[in-house]
């Protein structure tokens, strides 16, 4: 008999009617006459309850029926006798289709923390919380394509490879197959002549450039992928690397790039909740703190967000009398203590904070006429803070080559950005959303390890 998901016979059962279920046995109990089993394949957060007439299967097959273990049951789908589950399945063939050590098998029933769970990511994704958060991984992946597909953008893969740095920061890695052990020297510097490239390059930490070379002819594109940063940053926040959606529009302005931002996460949170609810209850319930979870998402996603001028952000923080550690100055970049207080304190709402000194913000982003601050905008959220970043992009010829400059970056490497400066500019816009930290807002969970399915993270590349 063809194989059901569990998902699908809790979705609609047929009662007093055989199916046949694969999966993993998650907890058995036994009696004298009877054992309980529970399964689960990883369809849905459900477990399907087995009930096994001891008679009926060999005391072998029953011996090996232990937590781990992969089995297909085929089996009658009943109304359950108990409170616990609405059906169960009563068996009539087990089949063994991959046994596990009971003594070795790290998932056994009781709690395990997270940092254990890192360690053994291979096998994270059979627990119930690691399998929400993978099956609402997948579907806000896909929302994020079904949002800008409806809105007739064009998906576009930016290289993994890149002799550019996008940001100018310098936290990149570098990528090479020169022998390390006798690497081949010029004028006392490697001779990247002798690379696979001829040529310095990196990972890449962001698509954002790519992308607006296409926007210059396709109007609006967007790239979602991953990107890398070389950052010696071993916090609940920071991943070496992670994915990022980054659309970017020819002919748009701040107002509507930030319009853009706004709608997009909302569309994702509505999208979570209509489609992932099995799973955020799941997750409601089983993490800890997490209570408000789905009250929190249906809130920021029904929100009007804040509009906020930087000068003025500075102003209600100076004035706020709490002693950050961070101290708080016109010109400064602002922490996340500071973004969380204007977001969860201050205004209780998501905080959209615009026009930044020109100074802490990257060199391709629009001047604005008074010389000091550039038409930037980052959208704060709470519990997370900063989770998207964008500006409307600097299409003026000779003020973008003086910002290179000004900054010290090496104009014969963006030569090719300069030259969409050059024939036929025009306004245009685009923005950043990092999504993990989406992940962690919509799961609820604090580290943002816990949101991929392989973390990379400094002195950790397992898997």
């Amino acid at each position: 008999m063809k194989r059901t998901k569990i998902k699908d016979i809790f979705f609609n059962p047929v009662i007093d009617s055989e199916y046949t279920v694969c999966g993993w046995v998650k907890t058995r109990r036994s009696s004298k006459k009877v054992s309980f089993v529970e399964i689960n394949d990883g369809s849905g957060p459900q477990n399907l309850q087995v009930v096994v007439d001891n008679a009926l299967v060999e005391a072998e097959t029953l011996k090996k029926i232990t937590t781990g273990t992969a089995v297909r049951i085929s089996g009658m789908v009943v109304k359950s006798v108990g409170i616990e589950q609405p059906i169960e399945m009563q068996a009539r063939r087990i089949e063994i289709l991959g046994e596990a050590d009971a003594e070795t098998y790290p998932l056994q029933k009781k709690a395990h923390s997270y940092e254990f769970l890192r360690e053994i990511a291979h096998l994270r994704f059979r627990t119930g919380i690691f399998g929400s958060i993978f099956r609402i991984r997948s579907a806000i992946a896909f929302a994020i394509h079904k949002f800008f597909q409806e809105r007739g953008f064009f998906y576009l893969h930016t290289p993994i490879i890149t002799g550019a740095d996008c940001e100018g920061a310098g936290a990149m890695f570098q990528v090479t197959t020169l022998p390390l052990n006798t690497v081949p020297m010029q004028n006392g510097k490697p001779d990247f002549g002798q690379d696979f490239f001829g040529k310095p390059t990196h990972l890449t930490v962001s698509g954002q450039l790519n992308a607006e070379l296409a926007a210059m002819g396709l109007s609006e594109v967007y790239t979602f992928g991953p990107t890398f940063r070389a950052e010696n940053s071993n916090t609940s926040r920071h991943l070496a690397e992670f994915w990022m959606i980054e659309p970017e529009m020819a002919f748009y302005e701040l107002e509507e790039n930030i319009q853009l931002a706004e709608d997009l996460l909302k569309y994702l949170l509505q999208y979570a909740l209509q489609n992932c609810r099995e799973d955020l209850e799941y997750l409601q319930k089983h993490v800890e703190d997490n209570d408000d979870l789905i009250e929190t998402i249906q809130k920021v996603a029904e929100a009007d967000f804040i509009r906020l001028e930087y000068t003025e952000a500075i102003e209600i923080l100076k004035n706020s009398g709490v002693n950050f550690e961070f101290p708080v100055a016109w010109g400064c970049d602002l922490q996340s203590e500071h973004e969380r207080y204007l977001v969860e304190k201050h205004f209780a709402k998501p905080v959209i904070v615009i026009n930044y000194p020109k100074e802490i913000k990257a060199f391709y982003m629009r001047l604005n006429e008074d010389g000091k601050t550039v038409r930037a905008m980052d959208i704060l959220f709470p519990g997370i803070g900063e989770i998207i970043g964008g500006s409307q992009r600097e299409e003026r010829y000779d003020k973008l080559l003086r910002r290179i400059h000004e900054l010290g970056l090496p104009e014969a490497e963006y030569w090719w950005y300069l030259d969409t400066r050059k024939f036929g500019s025009v306004p245009h816009s685009g923005f950043g959303l990092g999504f993990e930290r989406l992940l962690l807002f919509i799961t609820g969970m604090s580290n943002i390890r816990d949101v991929i399915p392989f973390p990379r993270t400094p002195g950790n590349a397992e898997f």
